[in-house]
């Protein structure tokens, strides 16, 4: 048995034991004919998996056709089942191969802190970890996007399980702990199994609030200041100089979620407002649930340890009348920390008891400085060990999550606020028609009223409901700065920005409820574009140094420290213009804002929209930022965690550490110690950027051939994926398109892409490069395959590029995607695309091979390798089974039956793929 064998023997045994207890389950509620149907489906997949035996899939086509539409739910709901419980055993694998790697003492795995910050000391730069740190921000941005398909509940029990797991690797357990072990598996394995799979009803935006919120219940609140802590005793026993030092706040989880309004109408002020007090409900609640464990702890008595004249003044002005805590000072300061923060929480929240007789804090400062007398009184006794544990990583909440939990982010479409300052124009000058006018004529008018004192909103007038809507979302910003501090909504981010005008549009509903003022050029939030296009990637640079020509537009970043963000959009550009050229032109557009920042002197912060699927802007992070354009990073950057990734990614505690660590690792190392962007070489750099280019010209024509300019492509989409089937899922809030049609332009890039995962096909993901390949070879016949060769080798860029490729075909699998394109019901159409489409599948196929000199899909990669070992067995019989639900369905059976058995395989294949959207 080789290393790695040995190494997975473990996961192995998890699974099989999990698999069993599943079994047991399905036994004990459906019977012994039931799971001996599914165990026979299981057995022919991993026949026709394993052995590409052709009489299995036979088999496995007849077997699956003859099942009821009762017995196809219980076997979709078993497989289901069996890939959650697959996904919780591959996490604790995971968990359980870094820990033995830390106890060993093994050298620090790439991508890790230690990793990161061993290679800055290692390369003297030592002196560039204090500056670094005092202008660094780091900051995953949680959104609601509509592919996390799981219910709170089978989450829930999932962690059930994953706990009872981990607690079987960390403790030494007595045969008897053992079986009572494996007894509570058996328990959770049931409630697992008993539990319903789909929602009945459609989540609200607040139903996405509080599932956002459990991820800080479960990682954030808890992780985030460890990793401070942990980050500090690291520089410390590195450098002396950090021995007391204390990290600014340079990382912080944000959110979307009950601020994007973009196309979703149904996060409104009011939204807005309770999302901003749940927020402030979660991180309070947590502190005062610190606070009473802190007190619990420090029961140091007066006469032993009296503490400071400031911690004494604290414990005299407490409300703590307690006989038993007249001498514990400490405690009777924290119970009155304890009552101020309760009468804040009464104001914020509406929660609790009023504290008439207690001053309620009224920021998160005022709770920060007590907090720090207590700190203080610790260390000036000599009691610094105390001050070191839970009232450090209490302090250091405060400083990250103050009272706002996560900065809450505003965005919305440039569409809506062009309506919105045409209609607020036309009040104040009748005739005046604002979408009229040109770029250079809009630009003069929003300057000329930007600068002028008066108000265009007339509270006598009457408005649409739009601009009703919009004004109202802004006037609740300002109350939330009031309230919280500016910090709980920072940005405002305009979707599909394409102009100057777009920029200055905000600014100026900005000064209308009071968030800019103009005698002072201040305002109190930022104006974030988000370049999502092909077109609007290659105008952003234009536009931001057009902005920043503009003296007003400067005044304004002046108060924002100089500093601008952008965001860039990876969904949007996927689906407008393939894979390779969404990857490229983003690539360009960082080069040409880093060019245009570095000239006016702006700093740039950019913002990562990348999805969960590749075909989004996912894949691993850690390579991602690593393969930046230099000077992209610059210690700063936000991107967005989206669908079920967030859940993949930060349900699990340690897990979730392992990946704020990363972000915080790439960026250290991209900014301090940026690797070679091409090879040294002039010449081959060059060469390397005009091959990049020519391939993406090649494949953007391509794509755009097949999915833009294809009579009846449509059509095909619609009827060969189940992208009607999403639209009507209780999945999230928002609607799967913009407007109410079929059209491909307006279908949003979330359902987009879940749709061709679902099939199997994950094309937004691959295609257009196999036929970029060809054009390059046969272009340059001599030295072409090495100039791709040396791309891969020497060019991060290049190699993220295919390796995140790589990793959606070796998840595609054209076979099944042929079961889906019989769907549609025009024989010509489908034979046309479809034969259009697995010609250039193995083309990329074999253009990804020629370059990376693979032999296989993920060889480099034996963790996916064995994942997709382990459970795509499980997968294959889902979507077979889709297709025959599909084509029943579609053929007139549309009862409530098999309408669940469709979503029920939606669930469960995305839940096996797990970064499917």
């Amino acid at each position: 048995m080789q290393m790695n064998e040995v190494k997975d023997e473990l996961l192995s045994s998890d699974i099989r034991q999990l698999g069993r207890l599943l079994g047991d389950a399905i036994r004990s509620h459906l019977g012994d004919p039931a799971f001996d149907r599914i165990e026979h489906v299981r057995q022919l997949a991993i026949r026709f998996r394993r052995d590409h035996d052709e009489a299995a899939r036979v088999q496995l086509s007849d077997a699956l056709q003859a099942l009821s539409q009762e017995e196809t739910t219980q076997l979709i709901r078993a497989f289901s089942f069996f890939s959650l419980l697959a996904n919780i055993a591959e996490d604790q694998h995971h968990i359980r191969r870094t820990r033995a790697h830390l106890i060993a003492g093994s050298p620090p795995r790439q991508g890790s802190l230690s990793h990161a910050v061993g290679n800055v000391f290692d390369a003297g730069q030592a002196d560039a970890l204090e500056a670094f740190f005092k202008d660094a921000f780091v900051s995953p941005v949680f959104t609601a996007h509509p592919t996390e398909v799981q219910r709170k509940s089978i989450q829930n029990c999932q962690m059930a399980i994953a706990r009872l797991l981990n607690e079987r690797d960390r403790v030494q357990m007595t045969p008897d702990e053992a079986q009572q072990n494996e007894e509570a598996l058996g328990r959770g394995i049931v409630t697992l199994w008993q539990t319903r799979l789909l929602r009945t009803t459609k989540l609200s935006v607040l139903d996405e609030v509080e599932n956002g919120l459990s991820f800080y219940d479960h990682t954030i609140l808890s992780e985030l200041p460890q990793l401070y802590s942990s980050l500090e005793t690291m520089l410390a026993q590195r450098d002396a100089r950090w021995e007391d030092a204390e990290l600014p706040n340079f990382m912080k989880a944000g959110s979307w979620i009950g601020g994007d309004r973009d196309g979703n109408p149904f996060v409104t002020a009011d939204i807005l407002r309770a999302t901003l007090a749940r927020q402030a409900d979660k991180v309070l609640d947590f502190y005062l649930g610190e606070l009473r464990k802190l007190a619990s702890q420090l029961s140091l008595a007066q006469k032993l340890n009296g503490g400071s004249d400031a911690l004494r003044a604290l414990a005299e002005s407490s409300a703590d009348t307690s006989p038993h805590h007249a001498d514990e000072p400490y405690r009777r300061a924290l119970h009155g920390i304890h009552a101020r923060l309760e009468a804040a929480r009464f104001v914020l929240c509406a929660k609790g008891k009023s504290q008439e007789a207690v001053a309620a804090y009224a920021s998160a400062a005022d709770l920060l400085a007590d907090l720090d007398v207590v700190h203080q009184s610790l260390v000036g006794s000599g009691l610094r060990s105390l001050a070191r544990g839970r009232l450090r990583q209490l302090r250091r909440a405060v400083k990250v999550f103050g009272f706002s939990l996560a900065p809450l982010d505003l965005r919305q479409n440039s569409d809506v606020h062009e309506r919105v300052v045409g209609e607020l124009f036309a009040g104040v000058q009748p005739g005046l028609v604002y979408t009229d006018l040109d770029e250079e004529q809009r630009i003069s008018l929003l300057l000329t009223e930007l600068s002028s004192p008066r108000l265009l909103v007339s509270p006598y007038a009457q408005y649409s409901e739009e601009t009703t809507s919009e004004l109202d979302i802004f006037r609740a910003i300002r109350e939330a700065h009031s309230l919280y501090g500016r910090e709980s909504v920072p940005n405002c981010i305009i979707s599909k920005a394409a102009s100057v005008s777009d920029l200055l549009e905000v600014a100026l509903l900005l000064k209308e409820v009071g968030l800019l003022r103009q005698d002072a050029l201040e305002v109190d939030v930022n104006i974030i574009p988000l370049f999502e296009t092909i077109d609007d990637l290659r105008a952003g640079p234009a536009i931001m140094a057009r902005a920043f020509g503009l003296p007003f537009y400067r005044g304004l970043l002046a108060s924002r420290a100089d500093q601008q963000e952008v965001m860039l959009g990876y969904s949007d550009s996927n689906k407008d213009g393939g894979f390779l050229t969404s990857g490229w032109e983003l690539y360009k557009a960082e080069i040409e804002l880093v060019s245009v920042f570095k000239e006016h002197q702006i700093k740039l912060r950019l913002f990562h929209g990348r999805g969960g699927s590749v075909g989004r802007g996912g894949g691993p992070s850690y390579e991602a930022i690593l393969a930046q354009p230099a000077g992209a990073v610059q210690g700063q950057i936000r991107l967005t965690e989206q669908g079920e990734v967030i859940t993949a990614k930060y349900a699990n505690p340690e897990v979730g550490r392992r990946n704020l660590e990363v972000l915080v690792a790439a960026t250290i190392q991209s900014t301090l110690l940026p690797q070679a962007q091409l090879q040294p070489s002039a010449s081959a750099s060059a060469g390397h950027l005009a091959a990049m280019e020519e391939l993406s010209g090649t494949a953007l024509s391509a794509y755009r051939a097949l999915v833009y300019g294809t009579a009846g492509f449509e059509q095909y989409f619609w009827e060969s994926t189940v992208i009607a089937e999403i639209a009507a899922l209780n999945i999230g809030s928002r609607p799967a398109s913009r407007k109410k049609s079929t059209s491909i332009e307006d279908l949003r890039a979330i359902p987009w892409v879940l749709s061709w995962a679902q099939c199997r096909l994950m094309l937004p993901g691959w295609f257009g490069f196999g036929s970029a390949v060809q054009a390059y070879l046969a272009a340059h016949p001599a030295d072409g395959a090495e100039v791709l060769r040396g791309m891969y080798q020497d060019w991060p860029f290049f190699t993220s590029l295919l390796s995140n490729m790589d990793m959606v075909l070796a998840k595609s699998d054209i076979a099944i995607a042929g079961k889906y394109a019989e769907l549609v019901k025009d024989e010509a159409l489908r034979v046309a695309i479809f034969t259009r489409i697995r010609a250039e599948y193995t083309a990329t196929l074999e253009a990804l091979k020629l370059i990376t000199g693979q032999e296989e899909l993920q060889q480099a990669n034996p963790l996916m390798q064995r994942s997709i070992r382990n459970r795509f067995p499980y997968i294959d019989p889902l979507n077979h089974v889709q297709v025959e639900l599909l084509q029943r369905f579609r053929e007139g059976k549309q009862d409530a039956a098999a309408r669940t058995g469709i979503h029920l395989s939606i669930n469960g294949i995305a839940a096996g793929l797990r970064n499917s959207g």
